[in-house]
């Protein structure tokens, strides 16, 4: 059975690369990628956008 391999652009630095089990890096194309990415994560250069309701917050930051 012939499959088609799956390539996909690395998030950082946009090269194509397989998106199997075989890559241990996927989606990204190395390590060094990967550690880019988690950095602007921990750096907080990404952020998931989301509404904080009073409800959310400790009873003494609403008072």
């Amino acid at each position: 059975m012939n499959q088609s391999k799956r390539l996909v652009a690395c998030p950082t630095c946009k090269k194509l690369v397989e998106f199997s089990p075989l890559n241990a890096f996927r989606p990204f194309c190395s390590k060094r990628c990967e550690m880019i990415d988690l950095g602007a994560w921990a750096n907080e250069d990404y952020a998931i956008p989301s509404v904080v309701k009073d409800d959310d917050l400790p009873d003494e930051l609403t008072q």
